[in-house]
């Protein structure tokens, strides 16, 4: 058996598309939809990552704004920018890009961004409501994940889920977001980290397995069950002497040999990686109708 793939291009293209037409509707009632990005210093993988979303706003008629300040900003610099766009009626959602230069204090400027503005989701508010099942905004990453599923097809009522990975970003709100009541959740739910004692004899165990630990190919074959869904969120780039570039993209799953016990798989790259703009789009857009009444 080899697992059946699910691609995020393919899940995104369905999203965006219904993004339009609101984006339309919106536009009709004299609403654009307002992103910006605030990007600290010169990380490259950051840089690229600012240009995509420009760009993805560009594509679907929403108004864009990126923001470089040098690495030297300091925090007083940085939360007055804060400010300015909490204040500003054009931007209707923005985020400060992460990770932050080492001086300063990646929690005071998260805190600082208005609720109803905090598109990635990490202000304390938001987190919040979204673990009692309120949520106004879902973090990028896994709301990408959660659509996959549903557009894919996977039931997750009642179903074993393992959640390999605790951050912040990912690990946590993953696994709130998969035991609340409602389409793709209403699961049971598992979290594995690196302190886990036998965690393959619980990883074993998942109807579906998010894999989010940040450790290429962590998961191997011996830690899935048959016919498990496996969704892999890991990023890691690996040396290749056979790439042009010397190096390639891997995820936290040994694909080639997960894929032969997998029922579906997402790949590394394209699987969840596009979804993650994708879902910062939706929840610009959402923050735009909130803000209309609508």
């Amino acid at each position: 058996m080899t697992a059946k793939l699910i691609l995020g291009k393919d899940v995104s293209e369905q999203i965006y598309g219904e993004l339009r037409q609101r984006i339309e509707s919106l536009r009709s009632k004299g609403i654009v939809p307002g992103l910006a990005v605030v990007l600290v210093g010169e990380d490259p993988a950051s840089q690229v990552y600012v240009r995509m979303k420009g760009r993805k706003c560009e594509e679907l008629g929403m108004h864009s704004v990126t923001i470089v300040m040098p690495e030297s900003t300091t925090q007083d610099a940085l939360l007055a920018k804060v400010a300015e766009l909490n204040a500003d009626p054009s931007i209707h959602g923005f985020l400060i890009q992460l990770p932050l230069p080492a001086h300063i204090d990646e929690k005071a400027v998260i805190n600082a961004v208005d609720p109803s503005k905090d598109v990635d989701c990490f202000h304390p508010y938001n987190v919040g409501k979204m673990l009692i099942g309120e949520p106004e905004f879902l973090p990028a990453t896994p709301a990408g994940v959660q659509q996959m599923l549903v557009r894919s097809g996977v039931d997750t009522r009642g179903k074993h889920v393992v959640v390999v990975g605790r951050s912040n970003i990912v690990g946590k709100p993953m696994a709130a977001m998969m035991m609340q009541k409602g389409p793709g959740a209403d699961s049971t739910v598992t979290v594995v980290h690196s302190r886990t004692e036998g965690l393959a004899d619980i990883t074993r165990q998942a109807d579906i397995l998010i894999v989010a630990i940040g450790k290429a190919g962590f998961v191997t074959a011996d830690m899935v069950k048959d016919g498990a869904v496996v969704v892999d969120v890991g990023t890691n780039r690996v040396a290749d002497p056979s790439a042009k570039s010397g190096s390639r993209l891997v995820g936290d799953v040994d694909f080639e040999t997960v894929k032969e016990k997998a029922s579906m798989i997402t790949p590394v790259p394209g699987g969840v990686g596009p979804m993650t703009i994708c879902m910062l789009m939706a929840n610009a857009v959402s923050a735009a109708e909130r803000r209309a009444g609508i």
